[in-house]
């Protein structure tokens, strides 16, 4: 199995919840490659812990599409299609954009979401991964609660984990994450500003725009 950059586990919640959690942020960054088959014992044996929360938080991410078990070897990462990765994008358009132009219009609680943003930027400035892809994850959907509509907040949740960003890590590399990362300020400074038009715009392209770091490698081997 190739390193993963896998996380502690702690004791505020019940290991199964932390594993998932843990694996997702894995597959999001695109640590766990698609098409590669990774094993719960190995995975257990990676945090210290038995097979069954490590079973149990997989086939989690089974529901969520993210996996699909393969029998007697593991869990295989779920591939995307660039067909798929762009319809995924076309849906996210449809509900966000929209959204945070309603939002621009009264933007009341927006200027609290300044944190986030300006952790956006300092976790591209140090090309910490997973720390960027964590601050992105909260500003998005903290900004989209703001409409006060829990079930579009889950959607969008669900589409940002099947979208995952294997390109971050190259461009952390290169140190290109940061033209992405500013743009948050920029939506926020928008969106406060009551600036509809531009808010509506710059989420449109936004959207455009990290859809060009959500590369799909192909990559079918077995991890362990």
């Amino acid at each position: 199995m190739s390193e993963l950059n896998l996380p502690s586990l702690g004791t505020r919640q019940n290991v199964r919840e932390q594993v998932a959690e843990a694996l997702r942020a894995s597959l999001v960054a695109g640590e766990m490659r698609p098409g590669v088959v990774y094993s719960a014992p190995a995975l257990a044996e990676r945090f210290g812990i038995s097979p069954t929360p490590v079973r149990e938080a997989m086939l989690d991410l089974a529901k969520e599409g993210l996996v699909t078990a393969v029998r007697n070897k593991g869990f295989r990462v779920t591939e995307l299609s660039d067909r798929d990765l762009d319809e995924i994008t076309e849906v996210r358009a449809l509900i966000e954009v929209p959204t945070v132009a309603r939002i621009a219009a009264s933007p009341e609680g927006a200027e609290e979401l300044r944190p986030l943003a300006e952790a956006i930027v300092t976790a591209a400035e140090r090309r910490d991964i997973l720390g960027y892809i964590e601050a992105d994850h909260t500003f998005h959907l903290e900004l989209l609660a703001l409409a006060g509509n829990a079930h579009l907040v889950g959607v969008v949740r669900e589409l940002r984990h099947r979208s995952r960003l294997y390109g971050v890590p190259s461009l952390a590399e290169r140190g290109e994450l940061l033209p992405s990362a500013r743009e948050h300020l920029q939506l926020l400074d928008f969106v406060t500003g009551g600036d509809v038009q531009a808010a509506e715009t710059l989420m449109l392209h936004h959207l455009r725009h990290v859809r060009g770091i959500w590369a799909v490698p192909r990559e079918n081997s077995e991890a362990c």
